[in-house]
């Protein structure tokens, strides 16, 4: 199911270039939707475009300080 934050739409591919996708995206072990937008991003990066991420981040969060402790 798509995340609330991400843009779902329907795309037809062909069969032949699916199944590339998915070769590509277990090699890389992402999904193959991950890998669709890893290679969109990168086609983007290539032409000097950087759409702005809207993505939750992700990872643990930095560490609290107390005051005073540095």
């Amino acid at each position: 199911m798509a995340s609330p934050d991400k843009k779902s739409f329907a795309l037809r591919l062909d069969p032949a270039l699916w199944a590339e996708i998915e070769r590509l995206a277990a090699q890389e072990l992402r999904s193959a939707n991950a890998q669709i937008e890893y290679l969109l991003r990168d086609a983007l990066a290539r032409r000097g475009i950087k759409p702005a991420s809207q993505s939750i981040p992700r990872g643990r969060p930095p560490a609290r300080r107390e005051p005073g402790t540095d």
